[in-house]
């Protein structure tokens, strides 16, 4: 615990920021927090100048990098040494610098503090001002900056042994970002509180400067933030559980259509908190208090809030253009009566407020999004538009069964039973309203990076929330706690390792392929490697890797919440960054790929067609010059990247919708707010319902066996479909969505009828007509990459996690479809199996696929098949087989990681291979130090161990001198197999529950 005065002594502290000089304030904070030494310099001034002449005579610095121009003061305040240490703190601190601790020695800190004359600065620009200053010493410097009535703190992760003088060492900077002055957020409280050298000593009993730093980056270390979120998210979830009704329309079982609704719920709200960082919806609408005086009823067993104040902000609000002086009662109250029946972009529970024009002003500043996260759910059912299919049950009749009650957002805490969740026994589980669990922490709406981090919860965790949650509550069964569907987050640093490894091979293969020379390996990881040095290609080489991002195409086929293709998705606009610093030719490009549409137009023969048609595509590209020239630099990448190349596939509606929601903050986060603009200067987010579709990807649609020519009406109208979609992506309006939806219906409809004609079984005419990409709710039986996404040739990247689904739990149905469509079929495989022959397929000639699976197929037999494919249709470039280790926090599973490539011609006589247990190391530092070179001849039908080149030739002249058990045609029987793996498991609370029981069990 914190000492009781701490806190206190830190809101002091900080509150005198507002007046004095910055040297004595941030002194006077960190001495609050047991820093104090007598160790400084006597300065005659804090100018810039000064500081440049005290500590960077040799230019060490990159002037522009630091952003000198935006400096206003700069003070030394100390050095803290092992001797200020023991003299200032509470504790006995035995505390000695040890020269032998690793190859990192830090013997001393550094304590310095900027003042900025901007008010607001992004976590980069800061991030590489403390990157700078910390290049002018020999020991790490923290730093403090003070940016109109915020602070942010800075400090950088670095190996001075190593520090080149010459080269900018790229470390991780960790930030505690924005610390308001005034009303500081009490999540920064106790972030400072833990880091206070007391605590940190009470927790860490650390005896040198490096177990100090190492305590300090625990204490700062994001990972541990989110689990203590999400613990407090999954207890909030299984209670709420218990509490909500929601219409059965979203669901047959209650307990289904209660996790499924719960965890939209969630998301929504996280992705309002993110919005709530944009100052784009204002804290008014999360206030208990303020709630009271809007609402008549706020009794705790009553549903006003959720139905009064959320629905209406989802629906009505973020899902509805904002009144202008032309439409000044767009948004509004419905009609009384049927007037507007079914009209869900309109408010609703008029009668819930004290004064309900008073309420729509608290609503009118918050910007329209788009992007149909926030469409109501609520549709007409297929037969007949007077039924309604309620799902989010948006209605204010006095019969809609849909209860939230608002202690589950304003409850204090109070004591649950959530033994039987989380088969435990006597446990203690508290619970507080989600409202006060949101408001307990920081957000940040801009994804950490491997070189920058702020201590906040940021977008990735939306992922980790569902995934975990889902985890625990599979929606199939209705299975909770333990019982998990085989759906687990893939770790940053393994997504940022395949994601790296495809795109190198990817680049390489692909401008070889199109040039004749093909880019150096080396070079390539320069350009990929997070550094601020200047690319090595020339400017040909340059347009030839430019022009192989924009023709990219990836898919991640069991997408999840996301995580693989936001991270394509960062690291490609990281790389246009470097090749293309102020987007001159990927403005271009986009610009010509609309041109070349408007040629395509001239010849359309109805001029009144043609002209319309002509019109449109011209305004599309005055919309491409805004999206470049009124947003970040990064805005323009990330717009047209997500249009054009990236794709996801998941058999659950609910994750692709998370999918699309983290791509929504990454294009939010670039926005510029302007008041004075249409919608705030917002620009409504794109729709990606064609981009990340809910189907299974493991089922194809059948095919006529041959097809010599291809009816050519055929391709016209999906040429027209394509086109429909592509506006559809830019839609900006309730109405235009609309008319091309309406547009993609009819065009189906067609294709489906020309394909009947021409031999296509009716089941797949069927199938094709009634797939609706708009359909939230749904998810297709089927998965066929040229009707959902216009793929007809493959995808250049394949990557993914797919599902760790055990043979027994494949359900029947899909068994007998699996087992008449795979050549892999074995009915002791395992579901992810399937998924490798399907990557395969789906690869284009000179393809890239990155899997990270269970690492089973490499040995057993049942994996046989499924090696034959991949070194019969694939060369192996990259093999990582990691055993007796957890890399993924919720599961135990020995994994595999593959990257391969199906070649045109290949020169890739060795594999890449690593064959050892993770530790819990950078997880680059573990490929680096365990890979061998692996000839690609010693990947065969049989077994796979990987081992390295000498012992494969020990295990052949073993082979060769004797008969194996495998000639000798005995078969090793396996026993009883249960299946229930969980019973060798325990979770945290069940490892918690035996150690008091018995301290022994810590061991």
């Amino acid at each position: 615990m914190h000492p009781t005065h701490i806190k206190t002594d830190i809101q002091r502290a900080l509150n005198n920021f507002t007046d004095g000089e910055l040297y004595e304030n941030a002194t006077h904070l960190l001495n609050v927090l047991g820093y104090e030494s007598q160790r400084t310099l006597s300065r005659d001034t804090n100018t810039t100048e000064a500081f440049l002449e005290d500590f960077d005579r040799h230019r060490r610095m990159n002037r522009d990098k630091a952003l000198l121009h935006e400096w206003n003061t700069a003070d030394f305040l100390f050095q803290l040494t092992a001797d200020e240490i023991t003299q200032h703190t509470q504790e006995t601190i035995v505390f000695h610098e040890d020269e032998g601790v690793d190859d990192t020695i830090y013997y001393s800190y550094l304590f310095l503090a900027i003042r900025l004359k901007g008010d607001v600065y992004s976590r980069t620009a800061l991030a590489n001002i403390a990157r700078e200053i910390n290049k002018c010493y020999a020991m790490p410097a923290l730093l403090i900056f003070q940016h109109g009535h915020a602070l942010t703190f800075a400090i950088i992760n670095r190996r001075p042994s190593q520090r080149n003088q010459d080269r900018d060492v790229l470390e991780k900077v960790t930030l505690i970002k924005d610390i308001d002055v005034v009303n500081p957020h009490r999540a920064h409280f106790d972030i400072l509180a833990e880091l206070s050298l007391d605590v940190l000593y009470h927790r860490y009993e650390f005896s040198n400067f490096l177990e100090l730093h190492h305590a300090w980056q625990q204490t700062l270390d994001t990972s541990e933030l989110n689990r203590r979120f999400f613990k407090e998210i999954a207890d909030w979830y299984f209670w709420a559980s218990e509490k909500v009704t929601f219409p059965s329309d979203a669901g047959e079982k209650e307990t289904v259509r209660n996790a499924t609704c719960i965890i939209r719920l969630i998301t929504r709200l996280i992705f309002v908190w993110f919005l709530k960082e944009k100052d784009l919806v204002p804290n008014v609408l999360f206030d208990a208090d303020e709630i009271a005086e809007l609402l008549t009823n706020v009794e705790a067993d009553e549903s006003t809030y959720y139905k009064a104040i959320l629905q209406n902000l989802f629906f009505a609000t973020l899902n509805q253009e904002m009144n202008t002086p032309e439409k000044p009662n767009t948004r509004k109250f419905r009609g009384d009566g049927r007037q507007h029946y079914n009209i869900t972009s309109l408010f609703r529970y008029k009668r819930y407020f004290r004064d309900p024009d008073a309420a729509l002003r608290l609503f009118e500043s918050i910007p329209f999004l788009n992007g149909g996260l926030f469409e109501c759910l609520d549709k007409p059912a297929p037969e007949g538009a007077k039924t309604i299919l309620r799902v989010d049950g948006f209605s204010d009749r006095d019969d809609n069964p849909l209860s939230v009650p608002n202690e589950l957002f304003f409850s204090e805490p109070q004591a649950v039973n959530l033994n039987a969740v989380y088969d435990t026994k006597n446990s203690r589980y508290t619970v507080r309203g989600l409202i006060h669990i949101l408001n307990r922490y920081k957000f940040t709406i801009a994804e950490n990076t491997p070189i920058e981090q702020e201590v906040a919860l940021d977008p990735e965790l939306l992922g980790q929330v569902f995934e975990n949650l889902l985890a625990a509550h599979n929606p199939e069964t209705g299975t909770t706690a333990r019982k998990q569907t085989g759906s687990f987050y893939t770790p940053r640093e393994v997504v940022n390792y395949m994601v790296d490894e495809s795109l190198i091979a990817y680049l390489k293969n692909t401008v070889r392929s199109r040039a004749i020379y093909c880019p150096s390996e080396t070079k390539l990881r320069h350009l990929l490697a997070y550094n601020d040095e200047p690319h090595q290609f020339t400017d040909t080489e340059t347009e030839h890797l430019i022009t192989a991002i924009d023709t990219l195409k990836i898919l991640d086929p069991a997408c999840g919440s996301g995580a693989f293709p936001m991270g394509i998705l960062h690291k490609l606009v990281f790389l246009l960054s470097k090749l293309d610093p102020r987007n001159a030719q990927w403005q271009q490009r986009q610009i010509d790929r609309v041109q070349g549409a408007i040629t395509a137009s001239e010849k359309i023969d109805d001029s009144t067609f043609r002209e319309s048609a002509i019109k449109e595509l011209e305004r599309e590209i005055e919309s491409i010059n805004e999206a470049f020239e009124r947003n970040a630099l990064d805005y323009g990448r990330k717009l047209y990247l997500i249009e054009n190349c990236i794709y996801g596939v998941d058999i659950q509606p609910i994750a692709t919708q998370i999918a699309k929601l983290r791509f929504f903050i990454s294009l939010i986060v670039e926005q510029k707010i302007d008041d004075t603009r249409e919608n705030r200067g917002v620009r409504p987010l794109p729709n990606l319902e064609t981009k990340f579709v809910a189907a299974n990807t493991l089922i194809g649609v059948e095919k006529p066996a041959q097809m010599s020519l291809r009816n050519p009406e055929v391709d016209t109208k999906e040429q027209a479909l394509a086109e429909v979609r592509r506006r559809h992506f830019t839609a900006r309006t309730p109405r235009t969505k609309e008319r091309y939806r309406k547009q993609d219906a009819d065009l189906r409809a067609e294709i489906s009828a020309m394909l009947q004609r021409d031999g296509f079984p009716s089941e797949t005419t069927e199938k094709i007509a009634k797939w609706d990409p708009y359909n939230q709710n749904a998810s297709a039986d089927f998965f066929d990459p040229e009707w959902m996404f216009g793929i007809t040739d493959g995808f250049d990247v394949v990557i993914g996690n797919p599902p760790y689904i055990s043979h027994d739990k494949i359900s029947k149905q899909l068994k007998t479809k699996i087992k008449n469509g795979y050549q892999s079929y074995q009915p002791f495989a395992d579901i992810y199996c399937y998924f490798i022959e399907k990557a395969i397929d789906l690869q284009n000639e000179g393809g890239i696929l990155s899997f990270i699976t269970s690492n089973s197929y490499l040995r057993a037999e049942y994996g046989a098949p499924i090696r034959n494919l991949l070194q019969s249709k694939n060369i192996l470039l990259r093999m990582l087989n990691i055993e007796d280790s957890q890399v993924f926090e919720s599961a135990i599973v020995n994994v595999s990681i593959i990257v391969s490539h199906k070649p045109t011609n290949s020169s890739d006589n060795f594999c890449i291979v690593v064959n050892s247990p993770f530790s819990g190391e950078s997880f680059e530092e573990f490929v680096r130090a365990n890979s061998f070179n692996y000839p690609q001849v010693y990947f065969d039908s049989k077994s796979w161990n990987l081992a390295k080149p000498k012992l494969v030739e020990l295990q052949k002249k073993l082979e060769s001198s004797g008969k194996t058990i495998e000639e000798l045609n005995t078969k090793i029987k396996l026993g009883i197999a249960t299946g229930s793996n969980e019973a060798f498991l325990i979770d945290e609370d069940q490892r918690r529950e035996f150690c008091e029981k018995n301290p022994i069990n810590t061991k």
